[in-house]
């Protein structure tokens, strides 16, 4: 990888790292993956042979785009759904503040590859929309991401409608490792830096 891309994609990381929300406060309903732990897996998966340049990710709750930001480098798209539309409405301030980071630095923007909805991810018209829009449909999606707190409603929609090879990423995950019908785990690589499971569609 462009020793430029690196430092872009630490900088991605940090940026969104400071800014989480979490566990205590008015905003503790809300899980925001650690972008340093994801990065470290993307690259991982990255140099196994898992995650190629011509994969399209979809985040199923993507809160404020950040994970869609940094796994935006990796893939070709980079695809976010999320029923809240105040939390959606963050990205932009967001981008706009990382993205005067990045220049400051002289370093790569995201690239012009990431797409953004409102909406159900277990809704078909939120599925109709992306496939407008994108032109990829649920079955033509690679990799799949969720944080663990919807786990099991996103893991059916993913053994229903994702392509066979297709990967389910859960990230949160503890001491114990969930089991889902139509889902193998990926027990050589998961959990990954002990948080992220990886499951593939059989």
């Amino acid at each position: 990888m462009d020793s430029k891309v690196e430092q872009a994609l630490q900088t991605v990381a940090e940026f969104y790292d400071a800014r989480k929300v979490g566990d205590v406060g008015p905003l503790g309903f809300r899980r925001s993956s650690d972008l340093s732990t994801l990065l470290s897996c993307a690259k991982e998966l990255k140099r196994i042979g898992l995650l190629k340049p011509d994969s399209i990710f979809l985040d199923m709750g993507c809160a404020d785009g950040r994970v869609n930001v940094l796994m935006s480098y990796f893939v070709r798209a980079s695809v976010g759904i999320e029923v809240d539309e105040w939390t959606l409405e963050e990205y932009a301030q967001l981008r706009k503040e990382l993205d005067q980071v990045l220049q400051s630095r002289n370093l790569p923007l995201p690239p012009q590859n990431i797409y953004l909805f409102h909406g159900d991810a277990c809704d078909d018209r939120t599925h109709k929309k992306i496939e407008e829009i994108v032109g990829a449909g649920l079955g033509d999606f690679d990799f799949f991401y969720t944080y663990l707190v919807m786990h099991e409603e996103f893991s059916r929609l993913v053994s229903e409608k994702a392509k066979r090879g297709a990967i389910f990423m859960c990230y949160g995950i503890n001491r114990v490792v969930p089991q889902y019908e139509g889902l193998r785990l990926l027990n050589s690589i998961s959990p990954l830096m002990g948080i992220l499971a990886l499951y593939t569609k059989e």
